[in-house]
């Protein structure tokens, strides 16, 4: 059973002890100021006698004026379990100690910089920094049962899978760099089961040929977006990924339209939008332009247009940013759609997938186009392309 924990207004040089979210808190009053400071404990007995003997301090600095406005001399230590080493190679530094998991973290981040694309770090690596940062109930490596807890009942399973598995993977290199002597994350990812189609860029639920037209449409007759309505045509029409059709130039289409060649991306960096060479799977692919294909971007090319134009600029001419096309343009248009359920712009490819198989495409070809591996077709996609017919036996 839990101790009662005071819930009181502190009176001036009085420090209390409160229950915030199953963490020890201090409140105390000084200059005319209320301080809340978090201690990071749980609130078990043991804890709380340590929160006693810093309210203590706190109290009696207030009363022989010593006491630091900066708070910076009450705030926890960092139990981060780091190594001493026994002796410093000449030119190497000592190892670092007192680091918190997001000093951690921002140190593994930037050694990994080099080596991943720039949406990685700008997505995936800051999200978990600002996890770190602002949601953790504790931010030290001792609580890493307990920050596995918190994001297994506050996170999807497969986010609390995936932010585990990177926080491990942080550790291991930490263990590596000699910054910390174990890996308190180590394989608690894989003690969470994550259900088929639990992941977050969502089920493959492909558009009829007839809603895909219907879109199209409604793009090209509404007044606020019909700017986007050839790049909604194309990625239905290509199934290539919406990072990839507005990164291209007209450099990328065949003088004859013949073909297409996807060779680049335009992701999210730290910086903002920036267009990076190379695709998700595969450094470039080639698409060939089939006649409906050919006279539509016939009609889309403007005359005298230099081969650096982009094919689909946003209305002020730069880069089209695919998450603020998803959600105003692409859930707005949708919305005025009443008789076809929502579905995410990246349906376009999902659609484009399973109509080439419904119109027999093989398997291995439609893998091609769209830079998938067969397998992933296979298993994903030429399940659900078809309606199962029990035949008279």
């Amino acid at each position: 059973m839990k101790a009662q924990i005071s819930q009181g207004k502190a009176s001036k040089g009085t420090v209390q002890i409160k229950n915030s979210n199953e963490r020890l808190q201090l409140v105390f009053s000084y200059g005319g100021k209320r301080h809340y400071l978090s201690t990071g404990f749980i609130d078990v007995p043991a804890n709380r006698k340590l929160a006693e003997m810093k309210a203590r301090q706190i109290e009696l600095d207030i009363l022989s004026g010593h006491f630091d406005p900066t708070l910076a001399k009450y705030k926890p230590e960092s139990v981060l379990s780091t190594v001493t080493p026994t002796f410093t190679p000449k030119n190497k530094p000592m190892i670092e100690t007192g680091l918190s998991l997001l000093d951690l973290w921002e140190k593994y981040t930037n050694f990994k910089r080099s080596s991943l694309s720039p949406s990685t770090i700008a997505k995936d690596f800051t999200n978990i920094s600002r996890c770190i940062d602002r949601k953790l109930p504790i931010k030290t490596l001792d609580g890493a049962v307990i920050i596995r807890d918190w994001l297994v009942e506050n996170k999807t399973s497969y986010s609390a899978k995936r932010i585990l598995t990177q926080l491990s993977a942080c550790c291991d290199w930490a263990v590596k760099s000699q910054l910390i002597k174990q890996n308190p994350f180590e394989n608690m990812a894989t003690d969470i089961k994550v259900s088929k189609g639990n992941k977050e860029d969502g089920d493959i639920n492909p558009f009829s040929q007839e809603e895909r037209d219907q879109i199209i449409a409604a793009f090209q007759s509404n007044h606020h977006y019909k700017h986007y309505a050839a790049l909604i045509e194309f990625m239905f029409y290509t199934g290539c990924r919406p990072s990839e059709a507005v990164a291209l130039q007209w450099k990328h289409v065949a003088k004859d339209f013949s073909s297409i060649r996807f060779e680049q991306a335009v992701v999210i960096s730290e910086s903002g939008l920036t267009c990076k060479q190379g695709l998700k799977t595969q450094k470039r692919r080639i698409f060939p332009i089939n006649a409906r294909l050919a006279k539509f971007l016939k009609s889309i090319k403007p005359s005298n247009m230099t081969s650096e134009a982009k094919v689909f600029p946003s209305p002020e001419g730069k880069w089209i940013d695919v998450h603020n096309l998803a959600q105003r343009a692409w859930k707005t248009v949708l919305s005025t759609l009443s008789e076809i359920e929502y579905r995410k712009l990246y349906q376009t490819r999902h659609t484009f997938i399973t109509l080439a198989l419904d119109n027999k495409m093989d398997v291995k070809d439609v893998a091609k186009l769209v830079g998938n591996s067969p397998e992933i077709i296979y298993r994903h996609y030429a399940g659900q392309s078809k309606d199962i017919i029990v035949p008279d036996f």
